[in-house]
């Protein structure tokens, strides 16, 4: 059996970082600790709000389509 690991999910990371810490993202985005680790640590996505609502508490310096790329698809819809 192979040994996966988690893989950090970057874009998150960078979202910590601008914050400093997950407790004080967590409290910006209002969603629990454990959420924004779950990010960080790749164990599940980003939903379309919280990024956009990152994006914006982040004054566009972390972009919603990195932290849900599935936002990448409506950019590409409006181009058309």
């Amino acid at each position: 059996m192979q040994n996966i690991e988690n893989q950090v999910f970057e874009p998150a990371y960078r979202l910590v970082r601008y914050f400093g810490t997950q407790d004080k993202t967590a409290e910006a985005l209002n969603v629990k600790q454990g959420t924004v680790n779950g990010w960080v640590n790749g164990k599940h996505g980003i939903s379309s709000l919280n990024a956009q609502k990152a994006e914006r508490l982040t004054s566009g310096e972390i972009k919603a389509s990195d932290l849900c790329p599935e936002l990448l698809e409506l950019e590409a819809m409006s181009d058309d």
